[in-house]
């Protein structure tokens, strides 16, 4: 166990930004899922704004590598862009 005070302060510190970058990690993660799992144009084109967006902040404030933001935005688009909209019949 730590004996100095920065040493103990840097444990406390360690843990709350343990929670906060696994919090964005699983948010990140739920928010490309919706999109990939939802079958409906409609539903899919909301999922992918809010993912898109998702993905944007976490490559700004370095939760995940920009390139790996692209990817993910490249993967749910073409799978949006796949998707046919549902007649009204």
């Amino acid at each position: 166990m730590a004996s100095h005070k920065s040493a103990k302060k840097r444990i406390r510190t360690n843990a709350k930004r343990r929670a906060i970058n696994k919090s964005n990690q699983s948010r990140i993660r739920t928010v490309v899922k919706k999109v990939l799992k939802s079958t409906d144009k409609g539903e899919a084109e909301k999922y992918y704004k809010e993912a898109v967006s998702v993905l944007d902040k976490g490559a700004a404030k370095g939760y995940l590598h920009r390139n790996n933001a692209a990817r993910k935005k490249a993967e749910i688009t073409k799978h949006l862009n796949s998707l046919e909209v549902k007649s009204q019949n």
